[in-house]
């Protein structure tokens, strides 16, 4: 298996962006890549697409070829991955394996969403149908609901407080407002988390991920390729991705996801490190009992003592772990088929030392988790200067 690097990089700012159509923000964000890797359309042996609902959301099938050709890639395959909100982690992983494997030396892949063009109620059916469809949803769970639980859950066992669930969004927040590219620049206040208004108890408006908008964009190559292609290769030196029941009920427990420690376990392996030695991460936050139960089952934490090492500040912009220096999912935005992604991107842009007002000072080593559903996806990528 050949060195695998990330050459380049592109994204589109988060957000409701009403006049920008899926394959306009997915082309600006491709384009913006193969730039910044120097690398012409022509050169990309494969385009690999991450999208969860492009065909509800915006009525288009077959978005791979017709986002592809929009920044002039033909004549080579284009493939479109969908595992719920994990799409684009699965679209890179497979890039990853197939660059690796010597089968293609340039891959582009970009991850899309455009979820503003339908009203929140459907927004919120059509998320649901990454769930169990014939139990929980028919019974009329929806993924706030189902985090919700599993908030209240890790409360009962564990001692998690409502505090330390805003605690995650007040540091979230003050991350994504010095990020220029995020969804939602504001910063709150803990009094304001919890005042936010309910969604499903214990989770308030706070506690929970936009609904946006927006594209990024990965080059994938051999390492010696992406050296002469690139100033700041970053090299993938773990990756994995692993899956589980999607329906919570058949879970052995709803407090810690098996996915996310087994992808976690071979990340690591493959990269012959520990989770001591990760210096900050990108972890799916799509609610803030989410980042608490990563923080944990990566071993960021101790089982049940994520609440208050969050609540301790060791997961800040200052902290001794910072998870979510881009705002994460809740500040920076979740277009959901963009979210692995656009996590790779932001752990080149502190690898490169391209993070302004959000630079950490250890930036050698940087994880990044996308969850699909309610755990039954999951992919763990670890990256380092090359």
């Amino acid at each position: 298996m050949r060195q695998v690097a990330i050459a380049g990089i592109g994204k589109t700012r988060f957000g409701a962006l009403e006049g920008a159509d899926i394959r306009s923000l997915a082309a600006e964000a491709s384009r913006k890549c193969l730039e910044n890797a120097g690398v012409s359309a022509s050169q990309v042996e494969a385009f690999y697409l991450g999208n969860f609902a492009g065909p509800c959301f915006v009525g288009q099938n077959h978005l791979a070829p017709y986002i592809a050709s929009e920044v002039g890639i033909v004549g080579v395959p284009a493939t479109r991955f969908e595992a719920a909100c994990a799409s684009s982690g699965a679209a890179f992983f497979h890039a990853y394996t197939a660059v690796a494997a010597g089968i293609y030396d340039a891959v582009l892949v970009t991850g899309v969403e455009k979820m503003t063009s339908q009203p929140t109620p459907k927004v919120t059916e059509i998320l649901a149908s990454a769930g169990d469809l014939g139990g929980e949803i028919r019974a009329g769970a929806t993924f706030p609901a189902l985090f919700a639980m599993i908030a209240r859950r890790h409360m009962h066992e564990f001692g998690t407080t409502r505090e330390q669930l805003a605690a995650v969004a007040v540091k979230n927040h003050a991350s994504g407002a010095l990020n220029p590219d995020a969804h939602l620049r504001k910063k709150v206040t803990i009094e304001q988390a919890l005042a936010g208004k309910p969604v499903a108890d214990p989770l308030t408006v706070y506690d929970c991920s936009l609904v946006s908008d927006g594209a990024a964009a990965v080059l994938l190559m051999p390492l010696e390729r992406a050296r002469d292609a690139a100033s700041k290769p970053v090299l993938i030196r773990g990756v994995a991705q692993t899956s589980d029941q999607v329906a919570l009920d058949r879970k052995q427990s709803i407090t810690w996801f098996p996915a996310v420690r087994a992808a976690g376990e071979k990340a690591y392996k493959m990269a012959g490190m520990t989770p001591a030695e990760v210096e900050f991460a990108e972890l799916h936050d799509c609610f803030t009992i989410a980042e608490i139960v990563a923080v944990e089952d990566l071993g960021f934490a101790k089982k049940g003592e994520g609440g208050p090492y969050s609540a301790a500040g060791c997961t800040s912009l200052t902290g001794e772990k910072p998870v979510n220096t881009s705002g994460g999912l809740k500040s920076k935005g979740h277009p959901v088929g963009a979210t692995g992604v656009a996590q790779l991107c932001d752990l080149a842009l502190q690898i490169r030392g391209e993070a302004g007002e959000r630079q950490v000072k250890r930036n050698n080593v940087g994880l990044a988790q996308n969850l699909g559903g309610s755990g039954a996806t999951c992919v763990v990528t670890i990256v380092s200067g090359a």
